[in-house]
């Protein structure tokens, strides 16, 4: 993967259908592990040295409170997948004002430590590259406001490794294998079957 390969060819995206009216909208898509947080901090930063100004949107910072997304009654997998943002919101407060350049976007932050969601005005200047990461990203109620979306097809030894060793807060080794095999690894399955997020995509970073 060349950071500059990918900023290259999102430019020359960006200089057919940059509009005035809206800012451009690159999304980077990945399933659990597979390295979308690094990937925008490294795009961002190309794109800043090639003076265009870029701003990043974790969709991991926007989750709903944990009473709305565990023990609802649904299958584990369906609440991480249906239940972990609140999918209109985003759709209303940040993928829709993005497009009409609105000047006021307000948004839920998640804070893990208080286990509260605190919503947020942010502020973004009118011709911002906006880069948004995050899992699920091609769902079907975001795709289309995306204008150049990038997947990183990861394998699934790497991401498994990344996220084991990195998740302790579900608790040891086997707690969280046991806990992706029944939440995450379903909904990142069922997204591969009913979306296709690497034919969808307009970049693949393997």
């Amino acid at each position: 993967m060349s950071i500059v390969q990918i900023k290259e060819t999102l430019l020359s995206r960006y200089q057919k259908e940059f509009s005035e009216n809206r800012r451009f909208i690159v999304g980077i898509d990945g399933l659990g592990g597979a390295g979308k947080t690094t990937v925008a901090k490294e795009l961002r930063h190309a794109l800043e040295l090639s003076n265009h100004e870029a701003s990043i949107f974790h969709l991991d910072d926007h989750i709903v409170e944990a009473h709305k997304r565990y023990e609802t009654g649904n299958d584990e997998w369906f609440e991480y997948y249906f239940l972990q943002w609140d999918i209109g919101l985003i759709e209303t407060e940040l993928f829709k004002k993005l497009h009409v350049n609105s000047g006021s976007i307000t948004l839920p932050f998640y804070h893990s430590s208080t286990v509260t969601v605190i919503t947020k005005p942010i502020h973004l200047a009118p011709s911002a590259i906006i880069l948004i990461e995050g899992v699920f990203l091609q769902r079907k109620e975001w795709r289309r406001y995306i204008d150049f979306m990038i997947y990183i097809d990861c394998s699934h030894e790497l991401r498994v490794e990344r996220v084991l060793g990195r998740d302790l807060y579900l608790g040891d080794d086997q707690a969280r294998l046991d806990k992706y095999k029944i939440r995450y690894w379903l909904a990142e399955d069922y997204y591969m079957d009913e979306v296709d997020p690497v034919g969808s995509a307009d970049y693949i970073i393997k």
